[in-house]
C-alpha cells in the first residue's frame, strides 16, 4: 500500500461531525470539571485522567524497567527480598537514590517495598519468566535514541540508531548474527503461542524463511517428530543455524540454506512455508517479492503462515500502530500490517483461502495461513 500526499481538508461525513461534536465536547473545560465532579461520570473521568498522564509519563516509566534490567534486579531479588543498602552498594549508588528506584518499581508492580527492603512484584516475577522481554528493552536502547527528537526522524533529518541494527540491505554479518541472537531471545514466547494456534502434524515438510538461529523450527521438530524442517536465511545466520539444529540433534531432519529470500530459489519440496517475524520487517515491494517467491516454490494444496504482531488487532492496538509503526519507521524498513492487508497481498501473489487463527496473546503474535490453488 502507498500512502499519497493529498493536500486539502478531507470532506466530512456524518461520523466526522459526530467526531468533532466529541472532541469539543472533551476539550471543554467547563465539561471536563462537570464529568470529575458528576458521580456517575467521575469513574470514566478518573480513568481517562489516568491514561493521559501515563501517556505523558510513558517514558519514565520506560527508563525506570530499564533502570531495573540494567542492574539485575529481577534476577537479584528472585531467592528472597534484599535490604535496599545491600541493593545500593551493589549498584554503586546511595540508598536514598536506590530506594527512590525500588518505589517508582513499586508503584509499576515491577517490585514490591516495605521501605527497608526490596522484592519482586507480580511484573517484575513475570517478566524474570520472559528472558526475551529483558533483552528488547536493553535493545530498546537505540530505539529511545532515534525517538529522543520522533519529529526529525519522522521527517528524515535524524540518523537512526536502529537502522545501522537491520541487517539485510548491508549484508553485514556482524549485524545479522546481532539481530539473530535478540529475534532468538523473544522467539519461545513467539513459537509457543504459534504452535499453540496450528498443528504442524499435518506437514510433512517445513521451510522457514529468515528463520534466524533456528529457535523456531527447533521448537516446531519438538512438538511435530515426524516433521523435517528446513531454513532459509542470510549466510552469517545460516551457519549459526546449522550448528544449532545439529547441537539440538536435529541434523538428519533438518536442512539449512543460505541466500536471499525475495530472489534466490528456494527448495521446492516444503508443504508448508513460514515467515516468523518477517514480513512486517519488508517494505511492501519486498513483502511480495517474498511472498511470490515463497509462492512459485510451492506446489498446490500447500501452505504458506505468517506470524508477527498485526495493525488494527482488537486489544493489541498500541502495539501496533503506535510500537510497531515507530519501531520499524526507525529501523528503516517494514511497516505493520492490517489482516486485511495481508489477505491482500497473499491474493496478489497467488494464494487462496486465508485463514485468521486465534492465538492466546495476539500482541505477541497474530497467525495467517493460506494456501495454493
Amino acid at each position: 500500500m502507498t500512502v499519497a500526499a493529498v493536500v486539502g481538508a478531507a470532506p466530512l461525513g456524518w461520523r466526522d461531525r459526530l467526531h468533532a461534536m466529541r472532541n469539543r465536547l472533551l476539550a471543554s473545560p467547563r465539561f471536563q470539571h462537570w464529568a470529575a465532579a458528576f458521580p456517575l461520570t467521575r469513574p470514566i473521568a478518573r480513568r481517562e485522567a489516568a491514561a493521559l498522564f501515563d501517556l505523558c509519563a510513558g517514558f519514565v516509566y520506560a527508563q525506570t524497567l530499564s533502570a531495573c534490567v540494567s542492574l539485575d534486579l529481577f534476577e537479584r531479588l528472585a531467592a528472597a527480598p534484599v535490604m535496599i543498602g545491600t541493593l545500593a552498594g551493589e549498584a554503586g549508588m546511595a540508598p536514598e537514590a536506590m530506594l527512590r528506584l525500588v518505589r517508582a518499581g513499586a508503584a509499576l508492580r515491577l517490585l514490591e517495598t516495605d521501605g527497608s527492603s526490596a522484592q519482586l512484584g507480580p511484573l517484575g516475577a513475570a517478566l524474570r519468566g520472559n528472558p526475551g522481554v529483558a533483552a528488547m528493552v536493553r535493545h530498546h536502547a537505540l530505539l529511545y535514541r532515534d525517538l529522543a527528537d520522533p519529529v526529525a526522524l519522522l521527517r528524515g533529518e535524524a540518523s537512526a540508531s536502529l537502522a545501522a541494527f537491520w541487517p539485510y540491505e548491508q549484508a553485514n554479518d556482524e549485524r545479522a548474527l546481532a539481530y539473530s541472537a535478540l529475534m532468538a531471545a523473544t522467539q519461545p514466547m513467539i513459537a509457543g503461542e504459534i504452535l499453540a494456534a496450528y498443528d504442524f502434524r499435518r506437514h510433512r515438510r517445513l521451510l522457514d524463511l529468515g528463520g534466524g538461529d533456528g529457535s523456531f523450527i527447533g521448537a516446531v521438530a519438538k512438538a511435530a517428530p515426524l516433521l523435517d524442517v528446513m531454513l532459509f536465511d542470510v549466510p552469517a545466520v545460516a551457519a549459526l543455524a546449522e550448528q544449532r539444529l545439529a547441537a539440538a540433534g536435529l541434523a538428519a531432519r533438518s536442512r539449512v540454506l543460505a541466500g536471499d529470500m525475495r530472489c534466490d530459489v528456494l527448495p521446492r519440496d516444503a508443504d508448508i512455508i513460514t515467515l516468523v517475524r518477517v514480513l512486517h520487517d519488508h517494505d511492501d515491494a519486498q513483502a511480495m517479492a517474498i511472498l511470490r517467491n515463497a509462492r512459485a516454490s510451492l506446489a498446490s494444496g500447500a501452505t504458506v503462515m505468517v506470524a508477527e504482531p498485526m495493525a488494527g488487532t482488537k486489544g493489541a492496538q498500541s502495539m501496533g500502530d503506535a510500537y510497531f509503526g515507530l519501531y520499524l519507521f526507525a529501523m528503516g524498513s517494514g511497516r505493520p500490517r492490517r489482516p486485511a492487508e495481508l489477505v491482500a497481498m497473499f491474493e496478489a501473489a497467488g494464494f487462496i483461502g486465508t485463514k485468521l487463527h486465534a492465538t492466546r496473546q495476539p500482541m505477541l503474535a497474530s497467525v495467517m495461513t493460506a494456501v495454493v490453488p
